[in-house]
């Protein structure tokens, strides 16, 4: 019994151990992924580029995107924005988790035609994380947010609970629904809305711009500062043997043919 003890001791501290080594790299950011602009690199030269179209993992991919399309349009409905901006930036994401784990792709994403749910430093399928969650729901709810909404959006990620343990519990479960991606899409519909407010408001409206858009939902609100020329850039997608910025990958999606029917 006293093994058996000393054994579930040092499992449970093994745990303690990688919970508090995972959170330790959120908050010192040791989880953030290189960032490029793309005017300082060659893809900015080609803006049209779409070899990301090449290969089974766009073929995938679409086929999966289609799966979700009741819950992407519902989202967009209810925020007001275009259901093809939640695509590109979704398809970026997935597309980066299909390239960076091959394996994982050839023995689970592929054969089941199904999206990259993460649940670790970012959730869900649009690659959220809790922090971005819980500042898209404050910003919400408060009028001198740069990011407000107004009154008709304040209760759009109400909780049924006040407890702040229970709202993480539910926060998470939200994101990480394999059952339904509502809620993901929902935030990150929210989140881009809040970013084309802001820089409404700020007078330089992207609203045209899907790849300033993507890249700002990609660096996070932190790093969103309005201005007359923004650049398209973000963490390093690599595919194949070209590398694209967040946010011209999402970019290039959003101006091609591709899923015509997304829109």
């Amino acid at each position: 019994m006293r093994k058996t003890f000393n054994v579930l001791v040092y499992i449970f501290a093994v745990i303690g151990l990688v919970l508090a080594s995972v959170y330790a790299a959120v908050e010192l950011g040791l989880t953030k992924t290189a960032g490029i602009v793309d005017d300082q690199h060659d893809y900015f030269k080609n803006q049209t580029d779409t070899a990301w179209v090449q290969g089974q993992e766009w073929s995938v991919l679409k086929e999966a995107i289609l799966k979700d399309k009741s819950d992407i349009f519902a989202a967009a409905d209810k925020v007001g924005i275009n259901p093809r901006m939640i695509v590109a930036v979704l398809m970026v994401e997935q597309l980066r988790l299909f390239h960076s784990d091959r394996e994982l792709f050839k023995e689970i994403f592929a054969p089941l035609k199904i999206l990259g749910n993460q649940s670790q430093f970012s959730w869900g399928v649009m690659g959220i994380k809790q922090d971005t969650a819980r500042q898209i729901e404050d910003n919400l709810k408060d009028p001198a947010s740069p990011w407000y909404l107004g009154p008709e959006y304040e209760h759009a990620l109400d909780f049924a609970t006040s407890s702040a343990p229970d709202q993480d519990t539910q926060r998470f479960e939200r994101l990480t629904d394999d059952k339904s991606r509502y809620f993901s899409y929902l935030y990150a519909a929210l989140m881009m809305k809040e970013i084309e407010t802001q820089w409404q408001k700020a007078g330089v409206p992207i609203d045209d711009r899907p790849d300033i858009i993507a890249t700002l939902f990609n660096i996070g609100f932190q790093n969103s500062h309005p201005h007359q020329d923004p650049k398209p850039g973000g963490a390093e997608i690599d595919i194949g043997t070209t590398t694209y910025s967040f946010g011209g990958l999402a970019g290039s999606f959003y101006r091609s043919n591709e899923m015509g029917g997304i829109n």
